[in-house]
């Protein structure tokens, strides 16, 4: 729809559009969920870049050749990766419109990062009892602060992926789900890419250094 209205001299009508624009479903809620990222992502850089400054000041203590164990910190980053790889299965069925077979991934991958969470937990608990506490150094500190917000990431994933669960369940795949669950996708993948800095940076690196 447009309207006319005289602009010049010669009183040559001018076109005003008058329509507003319409913008695809979903469209501010994946721009909002993109923003949302780029601030974790600033968040987390943060942190690589403490542990960077800190990472080497042991006070003392045990370091990293003294405290990680490779073949364990391996086995948790393999159950992410995977967990990664079955959310992707979850979303080719969701394309597919199969509610069953995507319930079913996202469920293994609930299973996986509950995995995941378990080992890191465990390896916390054995720092923790042989004396290596947060406030033992400053890089055991920076460590526990990476680590550990990485795992409320993960913790917080688990909690969303549940709910949407219950969502697809209760209402199936319309619309909304799905854009809510390439939503938890994004944030997945993401956990991963900042899991393999953290395993190279901080575990193996460590290590060998």
């Amino acid at each position: 729809m447009s309207s006319t209205l005289p602009s010049s001299a010669d009183d040559t009508p001018v076109f005003y559009e008058t329509e507003p624009h319409h913008h695809p479903e979903g469209a501010s809620t994946m721009l909002g969920f993109w923003i949302y990222l780029m601030s974790d992502c600033l968040i987390f850089a943060c942190l690589f870049a403490t542990f960077a400054v800190l990472g080497g000041s042991y006070a003392g203590g045990p370091g990293p050749r003294d405290l990680f164990e490779l073949p364990l910190v391996a086995l948790n980053t393999a159950m992410l990766l995977f967990s990664s790889i079955t959310y992707g299965f979850a979303m080719l069925a969701m394309e597919k419109g199969k509610v069953a077979p995507t319930q079913a991934w996202l469920a293994i991958t609930g299973l996986f990062g509950l995995a995941f969470l378990s080992i890191e937990l465990y390896e916390f608990a054995n720092l923790i009892h042989e004396g290596a506490t947060p406030q033992r150094s400053a890089f055991l500190s920076s460590f526990f602060t990476l680590v550990g917000t990485h795992g409320l990431h993960v913790t917080f994933g688990l909690v969303w992926l549940v709910t949407l669960m219950a969502q697809v369940a209760r209402h199936g795949l319309i619309a909304a789900n799905k854009r809510r669950l390439m939503c938890l996708s994004l944030f997945w993948h993401f956990l991963d890419v900042i899991w393999i800095g953290v395993f190279t940076f901080v575990y193996l690196m460590g290590v060998l250094r």
